[in-house]
């Protein structure tokens, strides 16, 4: 009997992860024998930790989170166009000469939980940007090429919200602004949390004004790290406020397209974790 095929999530903490869970409600839809399991590594083994999964274990696939993202966009040695973008990985593949090939599925995921699951049209929304880091400039990208009309970036560090307004080169639809402005900068219809700030158990204090009158306001975590987020925007009059939790669904089921070349159906799963 066939050993079945091994895949793997790695973080640091990562016990607490639902990607085992998503990903066997996947293969479940398609009768498909696969072991999933979580692996924890820190930063300083995180390579020889993936090294031997692949080499060694024989795995086929691996998401990868916090801390892990850039470390394993490093790591790869092909990279698509999305990974390049942001300039990390959430998702590792092996390809059949032993290379190992870096995704970021992180800004379409967003996209499609807000379009598709939520019924938003993105074109012509004022949006911001809260951070510019890694998982910022995963979703930055995609925000833009779904037809929001302009995407104002605001980080802690500006150098790091210049450089992200640079990369994608729009100066007529991109901006970025300071932090310490947030009170006088108006207010917008699409706001996205990609701070760590939540992650961090800190506090993040943002002003009501930043709300409009049908704003939806969305963190790109779920649970306990999106709570604060959230509770601001309910508190700001936002028209919706949702969680992260669709949006690791559907970058589950990318990964998991890219592994088996099935499209599994996302809405059960969501449904079945929503209801946890």
């Amino acid at each position: 009997m066939s050993r079945p095929s091994q895949f793997a999530v790695f973080g640091h903490p990562i016990a607490h992860s639902l990607s085992p869970r998503i990903h066997q409600a996947f293969a479940q839809q398609f009768g498909i024998a696969l072991t999933y399991r979580t692996i924890d590594a820190a930063p300083s083994a995180f390579a020889d930790a993936v090294r031997h999964f692949f080499n060694e274990e024989d795995g086929r696939g691996a998401n990868v989170t916090l801390p892990h993202k850039l470390s394993a966009f490093a790591l790869a040695d092909e990279h698509t166009q999305a990974a390049t973008r942001a300039g990390t990985a959430n998702v590792l593949t092996r390809l059949p000469d032993g290379r190992l090939a870096a995704h970021n599925t992180d800004g379409a995921a967003l996209v499609r939980d807000l379009t598709d699951r939520h019924g938003l049209d993105l074109r012509g929304h004022d949006a911001l940007l809260l951070g510019a880091g890694g998982a910022a400039r995963a979703v930055a990208w995609s925000l833009f090429e779904a037809g929001v009309q302009t995407l104002t970036i605001v980080n802690r560090s500006p150098e790091a919200a210049d450089q992200l307004a640079d990369a994608i080169g729009e100066p007529a639809r991109v901006h970025t602004r300071y932090w310490d402005d947030l009170g006088n900068i108006g207010s917008f219809d699409l706001i996205v949390n990609a701070t760590s700030v939540g992650t961090l158990g800190q506090a993040l204090s943002l002003p009501f004004s930043l709300v409009g009158s049908r704003a939806v306001c969305y963190d790109l975590g779920y649970g306990t790290s999106a709570f604060a987020f959230l509770a601001w925007a309910r508190a700001a009059g936002a028209l919706h406020a949702y969680d992260g939790l669709g949006m690791l669904v559907e970058q589950a089921a990318d990964a998991f397209e890219l592994w088996h070349g099935k499209r599994p159906d996302t809405e059960p799963v969501y449904q079945s974790l929503r209801a946890l």
